[in-house]
């Protein structure tokens, strides 16, 4: 198998089970363990605080000691384990404790593709659009089966799908991969000690990169644990629930397929601003029209608010880091980009739930718009 095929498919295995967990975890905990959404955020803000932790600290020390595969393989291994102790009837303590543990463990596996990713565009030159399109897709056919299963059936489907898709993800890691993700780093070698964060923040432009990271990333906090549920309160059925998500993962799809064409030569600020701006109007037109047309029109949104974002920050890092320091920054993204910004906003979002719906979006748009006036004030004076 071929790097960019082997690079696909990681994608297309890992995202399927993330499919699965980001847009249905909160909404299957409040419906199958009978959680209040109080409760429920609760649980998945703690998770995404240990999700956090894990990423920023578990991770760069994994992939210092052992191969980027290693740490895919036992990873999965793991959150395996863990997703089965989900299904005995619980109570909340262990709900928690569970829920804690699941995240600590199993979005290890998001920095890890990523960063391997990484390196094989420095070292194999694979296209990162063309690969990562087919996680979008993995994403897309876990939403559609989600969907289908728990019209069929119920919501505790999406435990068992998650377990499903673990399984094969631990399959797949176990097959042979590319040569340059099964090295294990020579840790006498200067170029791979910790070099810290002081180093990191050193270079040109990052900091104020990953601040646009983390405030764009944290503001689909509400989008990720209550779009199902804001659904489900319009009374959309179950199974259009998922087809409805899967419109901003299509287009998220499209936009990866042709990003490595469109926006080789677009300054990594402009696409910052772009995505500010796409975010800024998405969560606006979600609170002032709550209805399921305009939440499906917005959908179309998702490749400006996440896709661009993201794929940023990936060239950022590629084209000005060098391989020593990726798994750093990786790791950095994965804790307070992809984690703990969620995290922290999950609880005001639940709060601001309750009260209406609607507002749990706008109050999104506090990390939107700053993120428009950053970049417009540095992205002359730094030139990134």
């Amino acid at each position: 198998m071929n790097n960019q095929r082997w690079l696909s498919i990681s994608f297309l295995t890992f995202f399927f089970t993330w499919g699965v967990f980001l847009p249905y975890w909160t909404g299957w905990l409040t419906i199958e363990k009978g959680l209040s959404v109080k409760d429920a955020s609760i649980v998945m803000g703690a998770g995404m605080i240990a999700r956090s932790f894990s990423t920023f600290l578990v991770f760069p020390y994994l992939t210092a000691r052992t191969s980027y595969i290693r740490v895919m393989k036992w990873m999965t291994v793991l959150s395996l384990l863990l997703a089965v102790l989900y299904i005995p009837q619980s109570p909340f303590i262990a709900l928690f404790i569970i829920t804690v543990l699941f995240s600590s463990v199993y979005p290890i596996i998001l920095p890890a593709v990523e960063s391997g990713a990484s390196v094989l565009m420095q070292k194999e030159h694979v296209h990162y659009g063309k690969s990562r399109s087919f996680g979008s897709i993995g994403y897309t056919i876990a939403l559609l089966l989600v969907g289908a299963a728990t019209a069929i059936w119920n919501e505790q489907a999406i435990l068992y799908m998650m377990i499903a898709g673990l399984a094969v993800a631990v399959i797949f890691y176990s097959q042979p991969a590319p040569a340059v993700l099964q090295s294990i780093p020579d840790r006498k070698d200067p170029r791979n000690r910790k070099t810290g964060l002081k180093k990191l923040f050193a270079t040109k432009g990052f900091p104020i990169i990953m601040v646009l990271a983390v405030l764009l990333q944290g503001a689909h906090a509400s989008y990720y644990n209550y779009g199902f549920l804001f659904l489900d309160d319009l009374d959309v059925n179950g199974f259009y629930i998922g087809i409805i998500l899967n419109i901003a993962v299509l287009f998220e799809i499209l936009f990866f397929t042709k990003a490595d064409r469109l926006l080789s030569d677009m300054r990594i600020s402009t696409m910052f601003l772009i995505a500010a701006i796409g975010s800024t109007i998405r969560w606006v037109l979600v609170f002032l029209f709550p209805t399921a047309v305009v939440f499906i029109t917005t959908q179309v949104l998702h490749a400006a608010s996440f896709g661009i974002a993201h794929y940023a920050f990936i060239q950022y890092i590629s084209k000005k880091l060098p391989d020593s320091q990726i798994a750093a920054a990786q790791g950095f993204y994965a804790a307070f980009a992809m984690s703990l910004s969620t995290a922290i906003l999950t609880f005001p979002a639940g709060y601001l739930y309750e009260i209406s719906p609607g507002t749990a979006f706008l109050g999104m748009t506090i990390c939107s718009i700053p993120a428009i006036f950053i970049v417009l004030a540095t992205r002359k004076r730094l030139a990134y």
